[in-house]
């Protein structure tokens, strides 16, 4: 079920991304909301910080644990510009979120519907709501423009030479 602030906190999630485009990362971002309120956001930056586990919703979930003093956060709202892969999502449970509203499906690594539907694995302790496609064309084409472009030659990664297609 979309709720009435969902794209309010998208929007916001979307900033983030087009930060991360701005660098050359691949144009993910994510805000973590309690109570209306932004206890952390993140957007992937895996490559400027040698890290493969700096997803935006990894960022996200550190920045607010950190704020928080708890590693268990539970009663938030993940808002996230890319549906999560695996490993999100795991890192999700651990923190015990209540709702995840992702933007854009992944086909290829989503693990809620996109590739796999992995809430249904018996192997999970927590459940938790999920909204999905929320934005999902703004979302989208903000993916879709920055991979286009690096296809095209005109991306560059964070030391300002031309990015790999």
């Amino acid at each position: 079920m979309v709720l009435k602030q969902d794209q309010y906190w998208m929007a916001r999630a979307l900033a983030l991304a087009e930060q991360s485009a701005d660098e050359g990362e691949v144009p993910v971002g994510a805000v973590l909301v309690k109570d209306g309120q932004v206890l952390g956001e993140g957007r992937n930056r895996p490559i400027a910080l040698c890290d493969p586990t700096a997803h935006a919703e990894i960022q996200a979930l550190r920045a607010a644990a950190a704020a928080a003093g708890n590693y268990r956060l539970p009663g938030t709202t993940l808002y996230v510009t890319l549906e999560p892969c695996i490993m999100c999502l795991g890192a999700m449970v651990h923190a015990r979120v209540g709702r995840v509203v992702f933007g854009a499906h992944d086909p290829k690594t989503g693990a809620l519907g996109g590739a796999a539907d992995a809430l249904d694995l018996p192997l999970y302790n927590h459940a938790m709501a999920v909204t999905g496609g929320v934005m999902a064309e703004v979302c989208g084409e903000c993916l879709r423009s920055f991979f286009r472009a690096r296809r095209n030659g005109n991306g560059t990664d964070r030391s300002g030479s031309q990015s790999e297609g």
